[in-house]
C-alpha cells in the first residue's frame, strides 16, 4: 500500500536569469501567462490548471515538479510519513503543498485545493475525414498560423542513479504504477502512470531512467496533429532549437515534437497518447523499444 495516490502531474518549476526571454519562448510554444511577479513567471495551458510552468529569477536549472493529490488530508498523511510540513502554495490558484525529495534529491511538490482557472476556448479543427468516415462536408479545414494550443502538462522524465531504489520510493509514497519497464530482467527504467482505479489515465505521468540524476524533459499536450504541426512551423519560423520529431512513439503511442527552451531544457508537444486503467498492469519490454518510433524521425540522442 502506498502512502497516497497522486492523481496527475500539475506543473514544472525552473530557474532562469531572464523572465522576459522565457515568457517569449513559452508564448511561442503555446502557453499563456497566468501571472507574473518581480521574480516569478507563471504560465498556463487552456485547461483548468492555474499554471503548468513556473520560472523563478536565478541561475538556470530545473527546480521541482508538482503533482496533484486528491485532498489536503493526503498532504497531511504524506507530510507525516516524510517528516515534512504542509505549506501554502505560491502563484495563481493558491492551494496547499507539501514538498518532499526522492532518493536522488529531485524536489516533488504535492499539491491540493488549487482554485481552477477559467478554461480558454480553443477552436477545434474537427471533424476529420479519413478513408472510412467523412463527417466534414461543405466545411473546408483551415488550420491557420501561430503557436500550438497547449492544454496541460502531461508527463516528465527524470534521470535517477538507482532505478530499483527510485521505483520503490515513487510507488510506495505516491502510488504510481509501471506501465512499461525495461529490460525484462533487472529493470533500469520505466514509464509510470497514476493509479486511479478504473479511470483511464495517461500511459505515463513520469518516466524514471537509470543514469545521471537529472531533468530529462517535460511534455505538454496540444489539441491534435494539425495543432502540433502548426506549432512546429511557428517555432521554426522563430528560429527556436528543434531537437526531435515529428514522429509517433512506440511506448505510449504519442505523436511527438521536441524543442529546447533558451537554456537548453527540453520541452515536448504531444498528442494522441494511450490511456490505461489500473487493471492494464505492467509490461516488460526490451531497451531498444524505449526510444523506438512507429513512424517519423528516429531519436538523434540518448539519455
Amino acid at each position: 500500500m502506498s502512502t497516497i495516490k497522486v492523481e496527475d502531474v500539475a506543473y514544472v518549476r525552473f530557474n532562469a536569469p531572464d523572465l522576459d526571454k522565457m515568457e517569449e519562448f513559452l508564448t511561442e510554444f503555446g502557453l499563456v501567462r497566468a501571472g507574473r511577479t518581480a521574480d516569478a513567471l507563471y504560465m498556463r495551458g487552456t485547461g483548468p490548471e492555474p499554471y503548468a510552468h513556473v520560472t523563478h529569477q536565478g541561475e538556470p536549472k530545473f527546480v521541482a515538479v508538482g503533482f496533484r493529490a486528491s485532498s489536503v488530508a493526503d498532504l497531511e498523511k504524506l507530510a507525516k510519513a516524510e517528516n515534512a510540513t504542509v505549506d501554502n502554495l505560491d502563484g495563481p490558484g493558491g492551494g496547499k503543498m507539501v514538498a518532499v525529495k526522492d532518493p536522488d534529491g529531485h524536489r516533488l511538490e504535492i499539491v491540493a485545493e488549487r482554485a481552477p482557472a477559467p478554461e480558454i476556448a480553443v477552436r477545434r479543427e474537427f471533424p476529420t475525414n479519413d478513408a472510412f468516415f467523412y463527417p466534414r462536408q461543405n466545411n473546408p479545414k483551415r488550420v491557420g498560423q501561430g503557436p500550438s494550443h497547449v492544454k496541460r502538462l502531461g508527463h516528465l522524465v527524470l534521470g535517477v542513479s538507482n532505478f530499483a531504489r527510485a521505483q520503490e520510493w515513487w510507488q510506495s509514497r505516491l502510488g504510481v504504477i509501471a506501465s512499461d519497464q525495461w529490460p525484462e530482467e533487472n529493470p533500469r527504467g520505466a514509464f509510470m502512470r497514476c493509479d486511479r482505479g478504473a479511470m483511464p489515465v495517461d500511459h505515463h505521468t513520469v518516466g524514471l531512467v537509470e543514469g545521471r540524476p537529472r531533468f530529462g524533459h517535460a511534455a505538454f499536450e496540444v489539441v491534435d496533429l494539425d495543432d502540433l504541426m502548426r506549432g512546429k512551423e511557428y517555432l521554426a519560423a522563430k528560429s527556436r532549437k528543434h531537437e526531435w520529431g515529428v514522429g509517433r512513439h512506440y511506448l505510449g503511442s504519442q505523436i511527438f515534437d521536441y524543442w529546447a527552451d533558451p537554456w537548453g531544457h527540453t520541452v515536448e508537444h504531444w498528442t494522441d497518447g494511450d490511456l490505461m486503467d489500473a487493471a492494464w498492469g505492467t509490461r516488460k519490454v526490451s531497451p531498444e523499444i524505449v526510444r523506438a518510433v512507429q513512424w517519423g524521425m528516429e531519436a538523434p540522442f540518448r539519455g
